[in-house]
C-alpha cells in the first residue's frame, strides 16, 4: 500500500529529513575529498618504490567503503520513511500526497522553511506550483 502525506505530516518530518540530508551531504563531501586524496596517493605511489606488500591506499579505500555504507544506510532511511530523495546536493526531497484525489509530490528544497510547493510526478521540479492549502 502506498503511503501519502498531508502537508502537516510532511512538515512534521522536516527536522528529521533535514538532519539526515545534512549528514548525507557531509558524507558525500568527505567521500569526494578522500577520492581526490586517493587519486593523488596512487599517482605518487606509482613513482615510488614501496616495500612489497605495502599498500598506502588500503586505509583510504576502507574509509571510503565505510562512508559508502553510511550513505547507503541514510538513503535507505529515506526510503523507509516513504520520502523521495531527489537530489543530495541541492537538498531536494518529495513527499507523495493526494490533492483532490490526484497523486502529487509535495516538494521541499533545503533552505525552505516549510513545504510550500507541489508538482505532479510527471512534471518534476520544473512544474513546481505554490501550495495554497492546509
Amino acid at each position: 500500500m502506498k503511503t501519502y502525506f498531508t502537508v502537516s505530516e510532511a512538515n512534521a518530518m522536516l527536522p528529521s529529513v533535514k538532519s539526515d540530508l545534512e549528514k548525507l551531504q557531509q558524507i558525500k563531501r568527505r567521500f569526494r575529498d578522500k577520492h581526490t586524496e586517493l587519486q593523488q596517493l596512487k599517482g605518487a605511489a606509482s613513482h615510488s618504490h614501496l616495500p612489497r606488500g605495502t599498500d598506502p591506499c588500503f586505509t583510504l579505500e576502507c574509509e571510503m567503503d565505510f562512508l559508502q555504507i553510511e550513505a547507503n544506510a541514510l538513503i535507505k532511511s529515506f526510503e523507509l520513511k516513504h520520502v523521495q530523495l531527489k537530489d543530495i546536493d541541492t537538498g531536494l526531497v518529495d513527499f507523495p500526497a493526494l490533492i483532490d484525489g490526484d497523486e502529487v509530490l509535495l516538494c521541499w528544497r533545503q533552505g525552505e522553511e516549510r513545504i510550500m510547493h507541489y508538482h505532479s510526478p510527471e512534471d518534476g521540479f520544473a512544474g513546481r506550483r505554490k501550495f495554497t492549502g492546509e
